[in-house]
């Protein structure tokens, strides 16, 4: 297939031709060179610049790990077919290496400035001549109480043939000579994950010497009456992508034997250090069945994942600044009574600047209600000391029908996930694992309590995970409900998860994959025929990836017919926007800042300039892609109830959209550019949320806090 050059971008693109999407892989990596731009952004203080770029390498670690891997496996077959773009496996999988060398590049660069700038505020990483006398002498003392006992030097021979290394394992290989006999071997030496890689020296001043750089000034412990004769530090990462084998019974066992596999994938990456001797390096590639093209040389430090722990340094002027959480008024008006206050009405609540606290809260108190008989919950990703679980746990224990809807699925928190329910059945639960073909991945709790002779429902849907760590920095919406019928649409939802029972109908709650894909389109042709109408027609979404090629069609289709467009999406995207009479009223922007952009919103105007009280307002788990419609459970929530329809639309919806300090749009070559204030007022969505006052405060900062945000504006985008 012939690829768009260039200086021909601004071409029209047929309807039908593969060029009207981007490549997801790409667009991937282009989100990585967004938050590495943060990691550049001398604006950032400096040790949240190296928060960004550990983010960036561990990112980049997965995806190898997953849509790399998934991408080799794809060729191992024999086959290379195109993606939706046009493009061959084969050709992807050379774009993407030459990519991430370019990010791996500017990332190590990046870091030696930081490492210089650090030194500007006594933080050291050190070594060699740097090193005084005391401090070569307490190292040796660290080394031989806290390292060496954990170490184990490997010998590679007949007898002793090449260990197994884990993912994102780093080891250091070495030729050796016998003092005595002059014969050589060769060793490996792993590096304990036990242990810091940046050991921390004594005294009050942060100094730290890197793991791998003690280990060697001290390899005659390990190897006594050798010499060494060459080394090289070197790490692997390995295929994760390890299919699931359908046969067993219990989906327990499925998983818990999918994990061990898992831990043993293929290598399909090899990172060393640049200098590594070439007798060296061909060992390796041998021994690990790897070949050069999958072979990275790193000029600098291997693995910036581990630069998240310098991040943990007492120095928060080095740091942005620290800020409390909001509790929501509405909730402290009364006094604390979550069902009291969703008698009177819903409330909103806005995480990270609105406290988390909130839900676990409201499970709280479900828990330790006499009146409560049932709690129903779905779980996809929490974290390792959960209050969430406590609380669901505690429930049960109390006698309390509760049942949660556990999924096995979630990438990387399986083995968490699988411990949390056994702990759960322990105190009584009644624990789901869902589907085999399809993830929960809707984020949902019901509560059913007795009042008076009736029973009322109370519910809380989110856009994120019930996860109180990364609720800190993730920015998600939790919508708290005791509308009758979201509550009943709740519970046909949960008998849909565990008794396989479809619903029949549903009275306002919308579900993939049975009818969010085909409402979607709906609320797009809706739209559609309003700009034929010569009605307002406008269509503001927020996501986290966009890639479903039916959906991005239908908006091609809307911005033809003159439908205004605005998308804010984060990471993927494979709509390529802009483009003469295919997509001229289509923009994406993509914030990246402090927080992770993570809720998922759709507004459409209805008929009526947005934003109105007329504009559709929905919440939702999901993301635009062909996994989360198809192949996943979630739910898209509509917004009815005025207040929280108005802070949804009005401020949240609002804000991102009039960002322009964080903000990156997507051009139609598939290259983002930084957006500029011009002649507005420099405005971050950041900012603005955690100086403004709470979402589900009065009604009255609510309407100054619109007012504010509306001066930004010059145009409105649906004029």
């Amino acid at each position: 297939m012939k690829r768009m050059g260039m200086n021909n971008l601004m071409l029209p693109i047929k309807p039908d031709s593969p060029s009207r999407f981007l490549n997801r892989e790409l667009s991937t990596l282009a989100f990585q060179q967004r938050v590495l731009q943060e990691a550049q952004n001398p604006a950032n203080p400096v040790l949240e610049r190296i928060k960004f770029l550990s983010i960036v390498g561990n990112n980049l670690d997965e995806f190898t790990n997953v849509r790399v891997a998934s991408l080799k496996d794809i060729l191992a077959t024999g086959h290379d077919p195109e993606s939706d773009d046009g493009m061959r496996v084969s050709e992807q999988l050379a774009a993407i290496n030459a990519k991430i060398q370019e990010i791996s590049l500017l990332s190590q660069t990046a870091w030696n400035g930081m490492r210089q700038e650090l030194q500007k505020h006594q933080i050291q990483i050190i070594g060699g001549a740097q090193l005084t006398a005391a401090q070569l002498q307490w190292l040796d003392q660290y080394f031989m109480e806290n390292v060496f006992p954990v170490l184990t030097p490997l010998a590679i021979d007949p007898a002793h043939p090449f260990p197994f290394l884990s993912n994102k394992s780093k080891a250091i290989l070495l030729h050796l000579r016998q003092k005595k006999n002059e014969k050589t071997m060769r060793a490996i030496i792993p590096l304990p994950r036990q242990i810091n890689r940046f050991i921390r020296l004594q005294g009050k001043a942060n100094r730290f010497v890197l793991l791998e750089d003690l280990i060697a000034r001290c390899f005659d412990r390990l190897f006594p009456g050798f010499e060494v004769i060459d080394h090289g530090l070197f790490r692997v990462l390995r295929d994760l992508e390890t299919e699931i084998e359908e046969q067993a019974e219990d989906l327990v066992s499925i998983f818990e034997n999918f994990l061990k596999k898992r831990s043993r994938g293929q290598v399909i990456r090899l990172l060393l250090r640049r200098g590594m001797p070439q007798d060296l390096r061909h060992f390796l590639l041998r021994e690990l069945s790897i070949d050069e093209p999958d072979v990275m040389e790193v000029d600098g430090m291997i693995g910036l994942s581990d630069l998240g722990e310098l991040y943990k340094i007492d120095a928060p002027e080095l740091k942005f600044p620290s800020f409390t959480p909001r509790y929501p008024p509405r909730v402290a008006n009364y006094n604390g009574d979550y069902f009291a206050a969703l008698r009177q009405k819903d409330f909103i609540v806005h995480h990270p600047y609105e406290s988390f606290d909130t839900v676990v809260h409201f499970l709280q108190q479900a828990a330790n209600d006499p009146d409560v008989i049932s709690i129903r919950q779905t779980l996809y990703r929490t974290s390792q000391d959960s209050p969430v679980m406590r609380a669901l746990i505690e429930a049960a224990e109390a006698g309390k029908s509760v049942t949660v809807m556990v999924e096995l699925k979630a990438r990387f928190d399986e083995e968490a996930n699988i411990r949390w329910a056994k702990n759960l059945e322990r105190a009584g639960a009644q624990v789901v694992f869902g589907f085999l073909d399809l993830k929960t991945h809707a984020k949902v709790s019901l509560v059913v309590r007795k009042e008076g002779e009736a029973l009322r429902s109370y519910a809380h849907f989110g856009t994120g995970n019930y996860n109180p760590i990364t609720s800190r920095f993730y920015s998600d919406l939790s919508l708290f409900t005791a509308d009758a019928k979201l509550c009943q649409d709740a519970a046909r939802l949960f008998n849909f998860m565990t008794g396989y029972a479809q619903p029949e109908k549903l009275e306002k709650l919308v579900m993939a994959p049975l009818h969010m894909r085909k409402k979607l389109l709906a609320l797009f042709d809706a739209e559609i025929q309003n700009a034929k109408s010569g009605k307002p027609a406008a269509i503001w979404a927020k996501m986290n990836s966009l890639v479903d090629p039916e959906i991005i069609d239908r908006l091609y289709a809307a911005s033809q017919a003159g439908v205004k467009i605005e998308l804010i999406v984060r990471g993927i995207c494979c709509l390529r926007p802009g483009v003469p009479g295919l997509s001229d009223n289509i923009k994406v922007r993509s914030i990246v800042g402090r927080f992770l952009e993570h809720a998922r919103l759709l507004c459409a105007a209805n008929g009526s300039p947005m934003p109105s009280a007329d504009t559709r307002v929905y919440l939702s788990s999901a993301d635009w892609m062909q996994r989360n419609l198809n192949g996943r459970v979630e739910v898209l929530v509509p917004i009815e109830n005025p207040t929280v329809h108005a802070q949804v639309l009005n401020q949240v919806m609002w804000a991102n959209l009039q960002d322009n300090k964080q903000a990156w749009e997507l051009q139609a070559d598939g290259t983002y550019a930084r957006v500029q204030a011009k002649e507005q007022t420099p405005f971050a969505a950041h900012e603005y949320f955690l100086s403004h006052p709470s979402l589900s405060g009065v009604g009255g900062s609510m309407k100054r806090g619109h007012k504010k945000v509306l001066k930004l504006r010059h145009k409105n985008p649906v004029a």
